[in-house]
This record gives structure tokens, sequence and C-alpha cells, in this order.
């Protein structure tokens, strides 16, 4: 039941039912955002190795510096503008 999985469990939920159709950009709004740092850790590496060896891409919107630090690329908004 979704009811008795941890934050964890959740996002790691999220994240194979995002990619059952096979993809080839995988949204991720926020993705760590309500877990504890170890957590947080385990779902970048996750993030990480899809995207290393099945050449995944994912769009990650996030305001964490941790997250921001695994990004090929990174663009900045403020304002509803890009900002270098």
């Amino acid at each position: 039941k979704p009811n008795e999985l941890s934050g964890g469990q959740r996002q790691r939920v999220a994240v194979a039912r995002a990619l059952v159709n096979k993809p080839s950009i995988v949204l991720a709004d926020e993705p760590t955002g309500e877990l504890d740092s170890a957590t947080s850790k385990s779902i970048l590496e996750v993030i990480t190795d899809l995207n290393e060896r099945k050449g995944l891409t994912f769009l990650i919107v996030t305001h964490d510096n941790e997250v921001a630090k695994i990004c090929n690329r990174i663009i900045n908004l403020k304002d509803g503008l890009v900002v270098d």
C-alpha cells in the first residue's frame, strides 16, 4: 500500500513508474525534496546510474545545490526568465 511506504520507497516507485514506457526524457520535479540526506543520495545515485549506463536524459527541477551538482547542464531561472 502506498501509505505504508517510506518517502524514499515512494520516490523509487515514482522513478520506476516513469521508466515503464521507456521514455527518452524523464521529468523530475524536486526528486529529493521531502527526503533525508541518505535517501536523497540513494535516489541521486539511481538517476546518475540510469543516465550513465542507459543514456537516459533527466530534466530535473530543483532548489537544492546538491542535486544540481549531479547535472551535466544547469539552467537558472529568476522571475521566470533564464539567467546566467
